[in-house]
This record gives structure tokens, sequence and C-alpha cells, in this order.
């Protein structure tokens, strides 16, 4: 990928987050309900409305729309996303906080579902219509129609309650306090990408080239490792950078079932007590990563497919 189009992609990408700031910020603002309210709701004492009202007007609520939402972007250039509602805290620190154990969270992720995914669809596209395909095939059904929170769950009672293997409670870093909640999103994914990297090695070993090879005299290994998986996984970084974003961006439910502190379970938790600064600042967030993750699997290609980089 060109210089030229690697910026004009980078402009988009300051027009887009513009766009998504200004409708998310809209839909805040015509959301039933206040916030103040909701912040003493918490704590369980309700002041008079007279507080309330100072409140609000120290926040900023009772301004108008543009002028809430030019303040609020204004602010969002020098990089203050305002200060947390409930906490008090200010929403970059309480982000930047969340950004590591969802980093980590969604490496060991991916780590565990590409050791699952691409020998099982190598295998199974290598013994195409035979007991290991049908094996696999019934596997990776079996993992995609399972729920996210219900493999959570099944993972929490017997791994954790019952075998006593792995901590119940997730919170903090450290290997063993991410392995069940990373096991719980990687065995998802797998069942879907065994089926993808299937496919792909399926049609590349139908292509002229693979029969060529044969001809040669290349033995089968060198064919399919030299060749085929990697020909194979090049539709796979499309999907590969789509759970990359959907990852970063935080998985809720499955945090909240395994108390992981990492950017789904602050959300989930902004929306509850409706702190608007940090919801506004997490859909910032989320938007991004989908919007970097999509470019640097646009210059991957083009690093990697040797027909790209050369116009063809």
């Amino acid at each position: 990928m060109r210089k030229r189009q690697i910026c004009k992609r980078l402009l988009q990408i300051v027009i887009v987050l513009v766009g998504i700031s200004f409708l998310s910020f809209l839909l805040i603002y015509l959301a039933p309900g206040d916030p103040v309210r909701a912040m003493f709701a918490i704590s369980g004492s309700i002041p008079s409305e007279e507080i309330m009202a100072d409140i609000r007007e120290n926040l900023g609520l009772n301004r108008p729309f543009p002028a809430q939402y030019g303040s609020w972007l204004l602010n969002c250039l020098k990089g203050d996303f305002g200060v947390s509602y409930t906490s008090g805290q200010p929403v970059t620190q309480m982000l930047a906080a969340r950004v590591a154990p969802t980093i980590q969270l969604t490496l060991l992720s991916l780590a565990i579902m590409m050791v699952m995914s691409i020998p099982l669809g190598v295998l199974s596209a290598l013994y195409q219509n035979r007991p290991v395909d049908y094996i696999v095939r019934g596997a990776t059904f079996f993992s995609i129609s399972m729920p996210n929170f219900w493999v959570g769950l099944l993972l929490l009672y017997f791994v954790a309650l019952k075998l006593g293997w792995l901590p119940v409670v997730s919170t903090g870093m450290g290997l063993r306090k991410m392995l069940l909640p990373a096991i719980t999103l990687g065995f998802a994914m797998a069942g879907k990408y065994a089926r993808q990297v299937r496919a792909a090695v399926l049609e590349e070993l139908n292509q002229d080239y693979v029969s060529g090879a044969r001809a040669r005299g290349l033995t089968e290994s060198v064919i399919l490792w030299r060749h085929v998986i990697p020909n194979a996984m090049l539709p796979l970084i499309t999907l590969l950078g789509l759970s990359l974003g959907s990852l970063l961006g935080g998985t809720a439910v499955v945090e909240v079932i395994f108390s992981y502190p990492a950017l789904g379970s602050l959300a989930i938790s902004a929306i509850t007590s409706m702190d608007y600064p940090v919801i506004q600042g997490f859909v910032l967030w989320i938007s991004l990563i989908y919007m970097i993750v999509n470019l640097a699997v646009d210059i991957s290609y083009n690093l990697l497919d040797p027909r790209l980089r050369k116009g063809a």
C-alpha cells in the first residue's frame, strides 16, 4: 500500500471518528434518565433538588447540545475525555488502566484459538469425508453452537469450583487468572476458524500449482507447509483482524462472569450507572481500534501477497 493511500485512510479515520463521536454524544444526550440522580442512587442517598441542580450546572448538563458537544470535542482533541460521574477519576486514566489486561486477554485468547483451529482445520481438509473429518466438523459445530457465557459458566463450575485447578475470580494479572476467560473466548472462536481453515486448505489443494508441484516430484509435506498453508492463511487475515478488534473492544459477558478487570466490564458498569463520559470514551476507543486494525489488515495483505505489491 502506497504512502498516499495510507495518508488517505488516516484522514478517513479522523473523519469517521468525528462522525461517530457526534452520533454517540447525540444518542446519549437524548437518552432518558438523569445521570446525576443515578450517581446518587448508587450511594443510596438522594439529595435535594437544589443540590442536584447545582451539580448539573457544574457538570454542564443543563447547557444546550451544541455547547456540550463542542466543549467535549475540544477537550477530546487535547486528550481529555472528561471525568467519571461515579468515581471522579479521569476517563483517560480509567481506560488506560484497563488496556493492559484487555491486550493480554486478547493475545492469549487468539493464541489458544490458533493452536486449536489451525491443526484441526488442516487435518479435516487432508482427510476430507473420512471419519477424522466428520469428528472435527462435529466438534466445530458444537463449539460454534455454545454461547460464550454458557462455556464460561461450565468452566467456572467444573474447572475452578469443583476441581480447584484455577481461581474462581480472575481479578488481577497473571496467567492463571487469565486462563479461564481466555479458554472461553478461544473455544468459541476455534470452531469458526477451523471451518474457515478447512475450506481454505481444500480450495488451495485443488489449485493447478499443487498438481504441478506433485508432477515435479515434490513431497506432500513440502507442498502442504511451503505452499498450501501459507496461501490458505491469507484469506483468514481479515477474520483475524475482526476478531482482534472485537476482543480489544472488550468482551463484556465473559469479563463479568470471571470478574476480569478489562474494558468490557468497565463499559457494563458505566452503562448501568449512566456514566456518560466513560461510555463516550469507550465508544471512541472501540471505533479507533476497529479502524486501525482494518488499516493494518490492508497493509499486511500488501506485505504478504506479492501479487498486490506488483499491482496484479
